[in-house]
């Protein structure tokens, strides 16, 4: 399973809403300096090729985040939260499967 914080859903939620998007989208692709990539991006229509897993980021919208199942192997247990730093705010995916990952962050090694 993959928790999903109620920071992460109402930033989505907001974030789909500035791209005139319904979808969010979560996936993992090979790449990076560790192996494995996560992948974001927004979406109007679900990719009908891809079976996802769908989080709805809040009771009054039909916005959602579709989460790649072919990727639910690389980041099961995770958590997505939204942070926010001095440094600026991002989406964090706190995995349990990574066994390494590069300084940003943004590639990990399971």
């Amino acid at each position: 399973m993959i928790q999903v914080t109620d920071k992460a859903k109402e930033y989505l939620l907001t974030a789909t809403g500035n791209n005139n998007s319904r979808y969010a989208t979560f996936t993992v692709k090979g790449g990076g300096c560790s192996g494995f990539t996560y992948e974001w991006k927004f979406a109007n229509e679900k990719d009908e090729e891809e079976d996802w897993i769908e989080v709805p980021l809040s009771d009054s919208s039909q916005n959602k985040l579709l989460i790649a199942r072919i990727a639910e192997m690389y980041v099961l247990g995770s958590t997505i939260d939204y942070v926010t730093e001095l440094g600026g705010s991002y989406l964090a995916v706190k995995n349990p499967q990574a066994k390494a990952s590069c300084g940003c962050g943004e590639s990990f090694a399971v």
